[in-house]
């Protein structure tokens, strides 16, 4: 003996014959032609960039990032690189993938040697393209060595060297007893991209005394000092 079906709860029955559901209808339709569709592009086609990588300043003992907006499906194989050589993921690189839209590399603890150009590839198998950008590093000032004090005899050339750093380079200043130095052809001083140099030559008993070097960018400012004594 055949089971009577039961009736369905009141509210779940749908009359295809309702104007209002042969819409909704049409538009479930559509909506779903439009998402096969574009799967169907993103499948056939290459990786897009569609937010470029953009420069990024970097602070001496901090982190950056670097970021772009791809469109690949499926998923990309990424791969950054600076100046060239391929960077592995790790403690010092991090590569992040933030959603299916989104990757970007950060560059953690800071130092003047993380300045370059920085690349990422992507790739799938229906093609590839890469991005570019900078990473400009800031350093502030530093005497990183400063001169050794000097003794030396009346009529030798004496020599203050210190060793400095910052990026923007910084401006160089030489003191003595706390008074600008003015330089001519016989007390002057060098700047070079990592040290600084000031000459005396012919030194006279007045040349003795508390000598300075300066530096100063601006993120900072830093000084060391030495004694010169006159023999």
């Amino acid at each position: 003996m055949s089971k009577a079906k039961a009736a369905p709860p009141p509210g779940c029955t749908l009359n295809i014959n309702d104007p209002q559901v042969q819409e909704a209808a049409i538009r479930i339709q559509a909506s779903y032609r439009g998402h096969r569709s574009r799967k169907e592009l993103r499948e056939r086609g290459p990786p897009k960039i569609l937010q470029e990588l953009k420069d990024v300043v970097l602070v001496e003992g901090s982190a950056a990032k670097l970021e772009c907006r791809v469109s690949a499906f499926p998923d990309p194989f990424i791969v950054w690189f600076k100046d060239g050589k391929e960077l592995k993921d790790g403690p010092k690189y991090c590569y992040v993938f933030e959603d299916p839209d989104f990757v970007a590399l950060v560059v953690r603890d800071g130092v003047l040697a993380d300045l370059g150009k920085y690349t990422v590839t992507i790739k799938n198998p229906f093609g590839e393209t890469s991005g570019c950008a900078c990473i400009l590093v800031e350093v502030p000032a530093k005497v990183s060595k400063g001169p050794d004090n000097v003794k030396a005899k009346r009529g030798t050339t004496v020599v203050l060297k210190a060793e400095i750093s910052g990026e923007p380079p910084p401006d160089v200043a030489w003191l003595k007893d706390g008074d600008d130095i003015e330089e001519d052809d016989r007390v002057f001083f060098d700047v070079g991209d990592t040290n600084t140099m000031l000459t005396i030559k012919n030194a006279k008993l007045s040349d003795a005394g508390k000598y300075e070097v300066f530096v100063e960018n601006n993120l900072g400012t830093d000084q060391s000092f030495a004694r010169v004594d006159i023999l």
